[in-house]
C-alpha cells in the first residue's frame, strides 16, 4: 500500500495542477480477413506519442461500452475510456465478432473460438504498436476479457496488462459456482450435467429450454474451446508488468480469484477495491443493488479503480523513459 500512494501522489499532484486533456474521438475499424471490427478511438489532444490501452470487454454479447442486452447499459468501459483519456492515456475499445459495430464480421457462431477472440485483440494491438501517435501499449481485459488478454499479450506485443475481475479458474467451474445459488435443484443438476460434458470436449445436442441461453448446440464449441483454458496458466506464463484488479463486492467474481492470479504472477500487483462490483461500481452486496448497477450508467466508477490503473500506466511511463534516457 505504502508503494501504491509513493507511486501516486506525484501523479494526483500533477493532474490537480493540469486542466483535464482535450480529446479527440473517432471511429476506428480492423480488417481480419473474415469481417469488419469496429471500435473508438479516444486520444488525447496532445503532440507527444502517449501510451494507449487496448479495453477488451467481457462475455457474451457485450458491446465496447460495456453493455450487454442480457443486463442492460451501464457503460463501464465507456466511463474508462473517457476517463483515461481525460489523464493523458489514449484507448481503443471494440465491439467483438458478431457484436452491435462488428455485426458482419460476425461469422457462423459455431466457428467462434476463445482462440479467435485473442487473435483479433492481438491484431488491434499489433496495428496500435504501429502507430507513432504511442509509446506504449496497455491491454485492459475486463472479466472474460482478462483471459482474452492474457491469451493475446505476446502476440499484441504488448508492454503491459491490466486483469480487472479476471477469473483464475476455468471458466466452467466460475459458471458452475455462479449457478450455484441461481437455478433450483432440477436444473442446477442439468447444468452441471453440460458443464462436465462440455469441459470433456463433447457436444450435447439437446439442452433445456430454461438453459438454452448459456448452453444452446451453436455456442457450445465456443464454450469447449474457452473451457479448455486455465486462465492462471495464462496469467503465470506473462513476461510483463501486470496489475490485478479486484472487487470486494462482485457477485461473479470471488476476491480467490484475484489471490490466485497473483499466486500465479508473484510480481504482478495486486489490488482489492473494497466495495466495488463487477460493474466497476461502489454497490452494497443487496442483490437488488447489485443487479440494478447493471443497467445503470449514471453510478460513477470506483474511484480507486481509476487511481490504481493510472498509477500503474505511469509507473510504466516513468520506467520506459528511464530506460531510454541512460
Amino acid at each position: 500500500m505504502l508503494r501504491f500512494l509513493l507511486l501516486l501522489l506525484p501523479l494526483l499532484a500533477s493532474l490537480a495542477q493540469a486542466a483535464p486533456q482535450s480529446v479527440l474521438q473517432r471511429p476506428i475499424e480492423l480488417d481480419t480477413g473474415s469481417g469488419i471490427l469496429r471500435g473508438t478511438l479516444l486520444r488525447p489532444k496532445i503532440d507527444r506519442p502517449v501510451p494507449v490501452a487496448l479495453i477488451i470487454a467481457g462475455s457474451g454479447p457485450t458491446d465496447r461500452d460495456g453493455n450487454n442486452p442480457l443486463g442492460g447499459r451501464n457503460d463501464s468501459l465507456k466511463k474508462l475510456a473517457q476517463l483515461l483519456a481525460r489523464n493523458g492515456i489514449a484507448s481503443v475499445r471494440y465491439d467483438k465478432r458478431g457484436i452491435a459495430g462488428s455485426q458482419d464480421a460476425g461469422i457462423d457462431e459455431r466457428q467462434l473460438s476463445i482462440e479467435l477472440y485473442a487473435q483479433d485483440a492481438a491484431a488491434w494491438g499489433q496495428r496500435l504498436k504501429r502507430n507513432p501517435h504511442f509509446s506504449q501499449l496497455i491491454l485492459i481485459g475486463h472479466s472474460e476479457g482478462a483471459l482474452i488478454a492474457s491469451l493475446a499479450a505476446e502476440g499484441a506485443g504488448a508492454d503491459a496488462l491490466v486483469s480487472i475481475a479476471g477469473s483464475a479458474r476455468p471458466i466452467d467451474q466460475l459458471l458452475r459456482d455462479q449457478l450455484q445459488s441461481r437455478l433450483p435443484p432440477p436444473l442446477l443438476h442439468q447444468s452441471e450435467a453440460l458443464l462436465a460434458s462440455l469441459r470433456a470436449g463433447q457436444q450435447v445436442a439437446e439442452v433445456p429450454q430454461s438453459l438454452e441461453v448459456l448452453f444452446r448446440p451453436s455456442v457450445q464449441p465456443y464454450l469447449i474451446s474457452l473451457f479448455r483454458q486455465d486462465p492462471s496458466e495464462a496469467f503465470g506464463r506473462l513476461r510483463m508488468p501486470a496489475l490485478i484488479l479486484q472487487g470486494s463486492h462482485d457477485i461473479q467474481v470471488s476476491v480467490n480469484d484475484a489471490e490466485q492470479l497473483k499466486a500465479a504472477r508473484p510480481d504482478a500487483e495486486l489490488a482489492i477495491i473494497e466495495g466495488m462490483n463487477h460493474m466497476l461500481r461502489i454497490v452494497p452486496m443487496e442483490m437488488d443493488q447489485q443487479l440494478a448497477s447493471y443497467g445503470n450508467p449514471n453510478l460513477p466508477l470506483a474511484r480507486e479503480l481509476g487511481e490504481r490503473i493510472l498509477a500503474f500506466i505511469q509507473e510504466q511511463f516513468d520506467s520506459r523513459n528511464s530506460k531510454i534516457s541512460r
